[in-house]
């Protein structure tokens, strides 16, 4: 064998003893599409194409698929806000993220305004995001962080989503 040769195979053996170390260690994260939370293994129809929940991550099946109705996830609530799913709130001084209507901590302490130090406007104004109306007293993620419309005005709750 060639230089070359043995070159490439150690590279491909490396190659394969990596994947199927990451593989050993995967999680299973849920995975979001149109906010509605996946759980590991699920299947979506994205773009007339089948797509499988990996980790946090969607991977393509190369299979073609029909979409169907996506049912709408389930917001959680606290101290008077509505978050929705995959939003995060800060309580008790720690990160709490909103799984499809239930709060589970994602155990980071919380870092910047926390929910519970903003006083919400009760029937304040509406916010706009992207064109659409958003309620105010609601959050939605952008950037990875939380943010919450307040009487017209978008907060910038610092906890984590996705």
């Amino acid at each position: 064998m060639t230089r070359t040769g043995q070159f490439a195979a150690a590279a491909f053996a490396l190659a394969c003893m990596l994947g199927t170390a990451s593989r050993a260690t995967a999680g299973d994260d849920p995975c979001f599409y149109k906010g509605t939370m996946y759980s590991e293994g699920a299947a979506s129809c994205q773009g007339s194409m089948q797509y499988k929940c990996d980790d946090g991550a969607w991977s393509s099946t190369k299979m073609p698929c029909q979409s169907s109705p996506v049912a709408a996830s389930r917001p959680c609530s606290f101290d008077g806000i509505s978050f929705s799913t995959g939003a995060a709130s800060c309580q008790s001084g720690t990160q709490y993220r909103c799984e499809d209507g239930t709060w589970r901590s994602i155990a980071r302490p919380c870092t910047v305004l926390g929910a519970n130090t903003v006083k919400i406007e009760p029937g304040g104004t509406t916010c706009m995001y992207e064109g659409a109306t958003v309620a105010t007293g609601s959050t939605i993620c952008k950037s990875e962080s939380t943010f919450l419309c307040n009487n017209g005005e978008w907060i910038n709750l610092g906890t984590l989503c996705r």
